[in-house]
């Protein structure tokens, strides 16, 4: 019997493919209330993020929290939430208020979820157009619609040259990947032996087989191309 490839330990959960808490500063989300005013306490580092991480104390609601900064944030710099903010880097509020060809992050796909897309250092979507749903640009360069409720905040997320800076030392790259729940090192599926993964064995430096799978695969098998695509328009067999 083979052995248990690595999709298969990370869907297990071991300590080795989880993220430490102690790592993390806590949620970084959009705040839940709706119009209010802060000032930026500190900007700190957080290993678990790409991006570097800012401290907000709101003024109304009294309360400190975290959120991603972008280019340019400086320590007591007035921030605005919702509706009536300006049109300012690092103000958060709705895509339907946010003018065309203006850069944002931290977009949410349904109102009020707190910001899902677009969150990893030196990344920035772009709005499109506006109507009865709201066009943004995300960094792969796919057109997708959103509802014009779903906030967004203002400006390019900063720690854009992280991946510039060489690791020089193998435990810098352990110690940043771990913080993500990643391993610093990957060994090819076709540089194993046959016993340990689908793709090994053989004296040659290629699968040696279609490594296209079924979705319907088990957990073990389902590495490498995932179902192939079809040919034709959508799906559809082409005429001759």
């Amino acid at each position: 019997m083979g052995k248990r490839i690595g999709p298969q330990r990370r869907g297990h959960g071991s300590p080795v493919y989880r993220s430490p808490s102690h790592k993390h500063l806590g949620a970084i989300n959009h705040p839940k209330i709706t119009e209010d005013y802060g000032v930026v306490v500190n900007i700190r580092h957080s290993p678990g993020h790409t991006a570097p991480v800012a401290i907000i104390h709101y003024e109304e609601s009294g309360k400190k929290e975290y959120m991603l900064a972008p280019t340019g944030l400086r320590v007591n710099q007035k921030i605005y939430v919702g509706e009536k903010s300006k049109l300012s880097f690092g103000n958060t509020l709705p895509l339907g208020l946010i003018p065309e060809g203006t850069p944002i992050y931290n977009i949410e796909i349904m109102p009020r979820d707190g910001g899902k897309l677009v969150r990893s250092g030196g990344a920035s979507a772009l709005v499109v157009s506006h109507g009865k749903t709201s066009v943004v640009r995300l960094p792969s360069g796919e057109f997708k619609t959103f509802d014009p409720r779903c906030r967004a905040t203002i400006g390019i997320l900063a720690g854009g040259g992280r991946k510039e800076k060489p690791y020089a030392k193998a435990g810098k790259k352990y110690h940043a990947l771990k913080s993500k729940a990643k391993k610093h090192v990957h060994v090819s599926g076709i540089a194993m032996n046959a016993a340990n993964h689908p793709h090994g064995g053989g004296g040659h430096p290629h699968v040696g087989v279609p490594s296209t799978v079924s979705r319907h695969a088990p957990p073990g098998r389902k590495v490498g191309r995932l179902s192939s695509t079809k040919g034709g328009s959508k799906g559809k067999k082409r005429k001759r």
